[in-house]
């Protein structure tokens, strides 16, 4: 099917390959080279062919969905479940615990909210603080 044709992509075989490439994590450049076209020619199509557009965003935004939820998890710590054998061949299932992750929380934490967690803080000051200084250069000192 990867001959290039943007009629071959509009079909809903078409569509349903390149929303099933976006969902898997393809680049739009991988994208393109499984179509057998350039990437200049898949944005050129994405732009002029609101199925191809509809498809990969429907795609992407499965799997961001799924890694979104992959981070928030690892972020606040979560159990599993692991199969284990023990000493006398028996299989037994085991709960353990995942400690949240430092990174992944600071990660959500200065996307989702810049204002209270980006490195850079700025502070503006607009006004007068009342602050009335006098600086004295000893010109007129009698002590000395």
């Amino acid at each position: 099917m990867a001959t290039g044709k943007y009629k071959e992509w509009i079909t809903e075989e078409g569509l349903l390959l390149i929303e099933g490439w976006a969902r898997d994590g393809l680049t739009d450049e991988q994208i393109a080279h499984n179509m057998g076209v350039g990437y200049s020619t898949l944005q050129t199509w994405k732009n002029k062919y609101q199925d191809i557009r509809d498809s990969l965003k429907k795609g992407k935004e499965v799997v961001d969905r799924q890694v979104e939820n992959a981070l928030l998890k690892s972020a606040l710590g979560y159990h599993y479940q692991e199969e284990a054998v023990t000493n006398k061949g028996d299989v037994v299932t085991i709960t353990k615990y995942e400690k949240p992750n430092t990174t992944a929380a600071i990660f959500w934490l200065k996307n989702r909210k810049p204002s209270d967690w980006r490195d850079k803080q700025e502070i503006k000051h607009d006004g007068d603080m009342g602050l009335n200084i006098e600086i004295d250069y000893g010109e007129n000192d009698e002590s000395g």
